[in-house]
């Protein structure tokens, strides 16, 4: 199983695509071109290994080749991705971009996961030097803007400024939009639902999530239409910065929708 050996060594090193085919297959013949071409296109970032299954029946008994062109991407000695059948370039170039490894997507997933519920505090030092060096990355930015909106909303805003609605994190920076329109407000008037959201301003940036949820509640119990309906907007977004798994969203939801209806 010198090739075997040779694909698994290489995939230690750069992502390894294996088309395996054989000479009387005409989808092979239609592919094989197709992956040539883009494997010079793509020099560096991977290569393209050849594995006729009349010759290595044993490298396809192991992979259980049993419909060929069959394409496996190799990464670290594993199959992290497959595909059977002569696709298109177009569909080929789409599948490479979800499937090919990155590194520094990793390290970035890494970083997200690494939020100590919400908002974090510590995790905005970390997140603001990440979004410094990777400005373009959009993700960075809505993350960042997420856990900075109670203490400095002013720099939240500014972060999903650019978020349009066809972007996929929209709704995301749709609720950092509301929730920072909420800690600017100057809410003055003294009235009992008033009273109640002003301290859940001060909660909000205490870091008090679950006193927040509370108090908008009892604003909305007392009057739903403040302020163009300011409490439910607030408890609304609430919820959806929390999530439907967070144990704030079980606990609280229900009675929240209840006090609305």
């Amino acid at each position: 199983m010198s090739l075997l050996n040779d694909i698994l060594t290489r995939s230690q090193e750069v992502p390894v695509l294996v088309d395996f085919w054989a000479p009387w297959c005409g989808p092979c013949r239609v592919l094989g071109p197709v992956l040539e071409q883009l494997a010079q296109e793509n020099a560096g970032s991977w290569e393209l290994i050849k594995v006729n299954t009349e010759d290595h029946q044993d490298i396809a008994t192991k992979y259980n080749i049993y419909s060929i062109p069959d394409v496996k991407l190799f990464w670290k000695g594993e199959v992290i991705g497959q595909f059977v059948g002569a696709l298109p370039k177009s569909q080929i170039q789409a599948w490479l971009q979800e499937n090919l490894p990155d590194e520094g997507r990793d390290e970035f997933n890494s970083l997200l996961a690494s939020a100590n519920g919400w908002p974090d505090p510590d995790y905005i030092s970390r997140m603001a030097l990440y979004v410094l060096e990777h400005p373009e990355n959009p993700e960075g930015r809505i993350s960042l803007a997420k856990h900075l909106v109670f203490d400095d909303p002013d720099r939240a805003l500014e972060l999903v400024e650019a978020v349009r609605m066809a972007d996929p994190s929209y709704d995301t920076a749709q609720y950092v939009r509301e929730l920072a329109h909420f800690m600017t407000l100057k809410l003055t008037d003294g009235s009992p639902a008033g009273q109640k959201m002003t301290a859940a301003q001060v909660a909000c940036q205490a870091g008090d999530i679950k006193f927040a949820i509370k108090l908008v509640i009892d604003a909305v119990s007392i009057e739903k239409t403040f302020m163009d309906e300011l409490p439910r907007k607030v408890g609304v977004a609430l919820f959806q910065a929390l999530g439907n798994a967070s144990p704030l969203t079980k606990q609280y939801r229900k009675l929240f929708d209840m006090m609305l209806y």
